[in-house]
């Protein structure tokens, strides 16, 4: 089957039209035909290759809605005309320790959507079955592309945290993935501290949940929530006083980062050693999880702010995203 797709070639290279074919379908394989695709900040720096593991040509996307299309003879839960979803992962191995365990997203042999393959900037993607994840009938497929990626980004910490309703949690930056985050810990019923730069979105993160607004670049303003926290989950990639964070956290709290901070984070061992407390990070979540994440959502009517390009007027949109002008999320419509 041809694929019409967009790519890039080079680092800091614009999207241009690609066409590839895909040989035969493998007997797991799903095909999608894509209906929507969100764009990721991920996106731009795999082609920007900030990571150094991309392969050139490539085809960004990697929060991929459409229609299936075509399935393998030995697909198991998915149907052809079924609306699926596929985020960041696009398979794994099904036997090692891990997948048997129920982290597929963790499998030493799992396939990245854009990582040495063509993703969702196209007309089709094809993946495994168990990664096209069957999307509630009742939801709004133009808008649940971003879950795939971004939300179950920051749905996976909540969860293995082990958040009660009856607690405070906090959010540094109030984006793409912040947004989501503070959506999820609204309907979970906890009382949500976002922390943000930026005094000028402070109407608009309370509307989204936030119980109260800290600005980020004030020592005072920070030091008012010190020690109230079970949680602090940070989706920034840039460095920050991390200190202050810790001291915001309650005793046996949790600081977690799933920004991609590409500096060592300096963490004073004595903050974690007085009040029992740890740092961790995760990425994305396993099948099951995104499942869940998806059955909140429907139940809570939990959707990502949202604004729509069409697909040929891609690049106009990854520069939107590179501006910092996205509010708070893209979609890339077929």
């Amino acid at each position: 089957m041809k694929v019409n797709a967009y790519a890039v070639q080079e680092p800091k290279g614009k999207l241009n039209p690609f066409t590839y074919e895909l040989g035969e379908i493998g007997a797991e394989d799903v095909d999608i035909k894509v209906t929507y695709c969100g764009i990721c900040h991920s996106d731009l720096s795999m082609m920007n290759n900030e990571w150094g593991m991309t392969e050139y040509p490539i085809v960004p996307g990697h929060e991929v809605v459409g229609e299936v299309i075509a399935i393998g003879s030995a697909v198991k839960n998915v149907t052809v005309g079924q609306t699926v979803g596929m985020g960041w992962f696009s398979s794994s191995c099904m036997s090692c320790s891990n997948c048997m365990d129920g982290d597929h997203n963790m499998c030493d042999n799992a396939e990245a959507t854009i990582v040495g393959r063509h993703g969702g900037f196209a007309d089709h993607v094809r993946g495994h079955w168990s990664w096209a994840i069957p999307i509630p009938e009742e939801m709004d497929s133009s808008k649940v592309g971003p879950l795939f990626c971004g939300g179950a980004t920051v749905f996976s910490p909540i969860v293995i945290a082990g958040v009660q309703p009856t607690d405070s949690v906090g959010v540094i930056g109030i984006g793409g993935l912040g947004h989501l985050a503070l959506k999820f810990l609204k309907a979970w019923g906890c009382e949500v501290i976002a922390f943000s730069s930026n005094p000028d979105k402070t109407e608009e993160i309370l509307a989204m949940g936030a119980s109260k607004v800290i600005n980020s670049r004030d020592p005072e303003e920070l030091a008012s929530v010190q020690g109230k926290l079970k949680l602090i989950i940070n989706t920034t990639n840039v460095t920050l006083d991390w200190n202050a964070y810790l001291s915001a956290l309650s005793k046996k709290g949790k600081f977690h980062t799933v920004g991609a901070v590409l500096e060592p984070m300096e963490i004073p061992a004595f903050s974690l050693i007085a009040g029992n407390k740890t740092v961790g990070g995760s990425s994305v979540g396993s099948p099951e999880l995104t499942k869940t994440m998806l059955d909140f959502c429907a139940r809570h009517n939990i959707y990502p702010t949202v604004e729509e390009f069409p697909m040929e007027k891609v690049n106009e949109a990854m520069q939107h995203l590179e501006e910092g002008k996205a509010r708070f999320r893209i979609v890339l419509k077929n």
